[in-house]
């Protein structure tokens, strides 16, 4: 077993990963009912597909002997309806100023659009990453 979810009440849960003890609140959104007072479950998809990329770029880097310390991802997730669901994450990958060659760029880029959760969402949400060297 992975993980436990409790319901805590109004819209709200409690994750707790079991090897580490790590718990996560969520909260359904504003626009569903909720007070958008933690991650609701949509944002934390959206975020985990980000937090993937750069774990995946991370062991590329270390790879490469690459420094990628500092990366930041702005991750913005686009919600559709009728059936409600998540329609777009556009992920924005600021890296840190270290003049990486076109080839350093390309493995790290890659490595970024092969990972796990890319591969595991649904075909029909769009996943865009752009990259800011």
């Amino acid at each position: 077993m992975t993980s436990t979810v409790t319901y805590l009440g109004d819209l709200r849960t409690e994750a707790t990963h079991l090897f580490s003890g790590t718990t996560i609140i969520t909260d359904a959104p504003l626009d569903n009912q909720g007070k958008a007072e933690a991650f609701s479950p949509t944002d934390l998809c959206a975020t985990s597909l980000a937090s993937c990329a750069m774990t995946i770029m991370g062991i590329s880097a270390r790879n490469h002997a690459l420094d990628m310390n500092g990366a930041r991802a702005e991750v913005t997730k686009v919600m559709a309806a009728d059936p409600r669901r998540i329609a777009r994450v556009i992920i924005k990958f600021v890296m840190p100023k270290n003049d990486y060659s076109e080839t350093q760029r390309s493995i790290l880029e890659k490595a970024a659009r092969t990972c796990p959760v890319s591969f595991s969402l649904a075909e029909g949400v769009e996943q865009v990453m752009e990259f800011e060297w």
